[in-house]
């Protein structure tokens, strides 16, 4: 045991300190928090100022134990947890778990896993700062009261196993309310114009597009009339120099936004790649809201920048953090060694890595110098004026290195144009007259999510992909896609005099990727909007995170943003208990035509159903709803369709096909057996030939399937997805590659599984 033990959270986090500490340290692990509220009960004490009632994790205590040795034997305990809030009440854990002394404990943090942070940390320790440690108290109890509380009143009116909580409801809630907007909304059709002219002489078009829109078709081809036969000029050409500036280096928030839009990365996976880059000691502690490089990091990479590209290229850059409660002397999120440009890992660390780097060295870059046209084009007698951008970078600056992503669809290039002069005259080869339809507000993805949630103020960016996993875990939400709506729209042309119609389909509506709330989401969100309203007010939520800040910053006491809090929740909670009433999400869709019985959409035990019958309807029937469909949207004519099944679809050799939708998708069952149907063939409109076909193949791949069958032995030779093997109970036996598999007999399959049975 050396004179000094470190401990830190993570092993990862030890062997990169451990590398940069001589003899005389020793480093180990906590594997995160040792102690937390205990788990049965509340686990706190309401009527003593909301104490905290801790205990050791129970697989923690083999940690504990080998710390509290370690720390016995050691001269000097230095804690160095990560320098967040989080990070702060682990050392104070620590600290009372342990029972160190004050006289051998220091607390060092560093916002980066190198050699001359670590030393220059060592050589200036410091206090814990309880007032971290309290703020991060206040988040817990604040919690665990919260879910303590509410989640029961979930099971009791609603259905078992749910769960509510402060910031995950308000992100619920985002999610329900954007899609009720959608589905409300109506798309509307118009016209937009727009015409491709000539410079005479030239080749290069100029694409214009009109300043008004059309309502109707009529108006539209009576436009597009009033321009047979006009001389088109330039009416004006105004062009101006403009500058564009880089992104600021990442925080948290913006690099789960980034890496969502260009990597494709959730916002859980993110932070675990993050992570573990910061572990490794190659970028800075991934949990930050500051801006801020350190006059080092600035230095370094002008170097870099002048080195890569020349003088000219480089421009420090100092930003200040304008998010409420940023810690500033904390750094935003860059490589450690701007120097390293790559870096070894797995694929998807590379492709992080390489995105802060380009951020990073982005930030530190000259603006970008474009030269912006824009031209007026008009017709003599023509109502409206056409109007065409240009753009043409004079200096490309950071744009050499990065651009930043958006969240909407990707903005259009702008073209170069020809060189134009007022006046001048114009042929126009081709005016068109599209037919668009205004669009809705887009679903969340979770970039824009946590884009949305920073800018409200609510929950903290390192909380953010545990906030997305619960409502995806919980059945809240899901990710997925949203195949549009596919119409028919109407084109006008007018060339070389003459107007053609065409009509061609369109999708509108579109989204990929996207949060999409499911019934129970939305059940819940309803109720704790009704009876809860403050847990769902984004203002309040976010005034409780700014009570948060001002405990860490020592302006405000800890238990006090409790008490005024939990009083007048909790009288909120009484009042719900007294309400017996249990809560439904239910829905009279119509009457079935057929058999003049309601069908009705609504929760049941097992989640969303369609039932036809009222209650005491002894033949009343239940089908589940479908992938993506909502209680509140669903229409009769989508019900009925369910109802449908499962269908006689006809007979084959004396035995009824039977197609219907289970938990796997659409399948046809036949004597006992079921076989999946293939993609894009419909249980609804499956056809008897259709149907044999399926089943044929599906007989025809079993007896394919089987190549030898020892049934006295219990052994089988067969066929699987990965090539053959032998199968003996539920145990599966790789076959050696020399063996044959058609040649084996009960002896050979008998001598495979011995010697496998004997690897361990």
């Amino acid at each position: 045991m050396g004179e000094n033990l470190v401990i830190v959270e993570s092993p990862a986090k030890a062997r990169t300190i451990e590398k940069f500490l001589g003899k005389g340290y020793t480093v180990k692990s906590s594997f995160g928090h040792i102690r937390d509220l205990k788990k049965r009960g509340l686990g706190i004490d309401i009527a003593n100022g909301f104490i905290p009632q801790y205990e050791i994790s129970a697989d923690k205590k083999k940690t504990v134990s080998e710390l509290t040795a370690a720390a016995g034997k050691a001269e000097t305990v230095w804690l160095a947890s990560d320098e967040d809030r989080e990070g702060e009440a682990i050392a104070w854990h620590l600290v009372e778990t342990l029972g160190l002394p004050g006289e051998k404990t220091r607390r060092i943090v560093f916002h980066e896993i190198t050699k001359n942070a670590i030393l220059e940390a060592i050589g200036n320790p410091r206090d814990i700062d309880m007032n971290l440690v309290k703020a991060q108290q206040a988040r817990r109890v604040l919690d665990r009261l919260v879910g303590f509380e509410l989640s029961p009143i979930l099971w009791k009116k609603i259905q078992p196993k749910l769960s509510a909580g402060r910031v995950q409801s308000v992100a619920l809630k985002l999610i329900v309310d954007r899609e009720r907007e959608i589905t409300a909304f109506q798309a509307a059709p118009y016209f937009r114009v727009e015409g491709t002219f000539y410079v005479e002489g030239s080749r290069k078009p100029v694409r214009a597009t009109l300043d008004r829109k059309f309502d109707t078709e009529d108006e539209a081809r009576a436009f597009l009339e009033s321009c047979r036969g006009q001389q088109f000029r330039v009416a004006s050409v105004e062009t101006r120099e403009a500058r564009r500036s880089p992104a600021p280096p990442f925080t948290t928030s913006t690099l789960q936004q980034e890496a969502a839009r260009k990597l494709g990365f959730s916002v859980s996976q993110t932070m675990s790649i993050a992570q573990r880059l910061y572990e490794a000691g190659l970028i800075t502690y991934m949990r930050t809201d500051s801006m801020n490089l350190s006059s080092l990091a600035l230095g370094t990479t002008k170097e870099m920048v002048t080195q890569l590209y020349g003088a000219s290229y480089s421009k420090v850059r100092n930003y200040h953090t304008r998010v409420k409660g940023a810690q500033e002397a904390h750094e935003a999120i860059r490589p450690t060694y701007v120097s390293n440009q790559d870096i070894e890992g797995t694929a998807t660390e590379k492709r992080l890595y390489n995105l802060i780097w380009k951020r990073t060295v982005a930030c530190q870059m000259a603006d970008a110098v474009v030269e912006k046209t824009d031209v007026e084009i008009c017709g003599e007698t023509v109502s409206g004026k056409f109007l065409a951008t240009g753009e043409q970078i004079l200096f490309d600056g950071f744009l050499k290195v990065y651009i930043e992503g958006r969240d909407d669809e990707e903005e259009e290039v702008q073209a170069v144009l020809p060189r134009l002069e007022k006046g001048q005259p114009l042929r126009c080869e081709l005016l068109s007259a599209l037919e668009k339809y205004t669009q809705h507000l887009p679903r969340y993805s979770e970039a824009s999510l946590v884009k949305k949630l920073e800018e409200l103020g609510i929950g903290r960016p390192s909380t953010y992909a545990s906030t997305v996993s619960t409502l995806t875990t919980r059945g809240y939400i899901i990710k997925g896609d949203k195949p549009g709506t596919a119409l028919d729209v109407c084109e006008l042309t007018l060339r070389d005099g003459r107007i053609e119609r065409t009509v061609k389909s369109e999708k509108i509506g579109t989204e990929k990727k996207k949060l999409l709330p499911e019934n129970i989401g939305m059940v819940v969100t309803d109720f704790l909007a009704a009876n809860f309203a403050d847990i769902l007010n984004y203002g309040f939520t976010a005034a409780v995170e700014e009570s948060f800040d001002k405990v860490a910053k020592g302006r405000l006491s800890w238990d006090k943003v409790i008490s005024d809090f939990y009083g007048p929740f909790h009288q909120e909670v009484e009042n719900s208990l007294q309400d017996r009433e249990h809560t439904h999400a239910e829905r009279l869709l119509g009457i079935d035509p057929k058999s003049g019985k309601p069908v009705v959409a609504r929760i049941g035990r097992f989640g969303p159903l369609l039932q036809k019958g009222n209650s005491d309807d002894p033949d009343k029937q239940f089908v589940s709803l479908g992938k993506g469909q909502l209680i509140e949207t669903i229409t009769l004519e989508d019900a009925l369709q369910l109802f449908a099944l499962p269908r006689v679809v006809g007979r084959y050799r004396d035995q009824e096909i039977i197609t219907a939708i289970g938990r796997f998708g659409p399948y046809v069952k036949y004597d006992g057996h079921f076989v999946s149907l293939a993609k894009g063939q419909d249980p609804y409109s499956l056809t008897e030939a259709q149907a044999i076909a399926l089943i044929e193949e599906s007989r025809s791949k079993e007896s394919r399937k089987v190549i030898a069958d020892f049934p006295e032995e219990g052994i089988q030779v067969l066929n699987g997805r990965y090539g053959p093997y032998i199968r003996k109970g539920t145990d599966n036996f790789k076959i050696p590659k020399k063996k044959d598999p058609s040649t084996l007999t009960a002896e050979d399959c008998q001598e495979i599984i011995a010697k496998a049975g004997k690897k361990k």
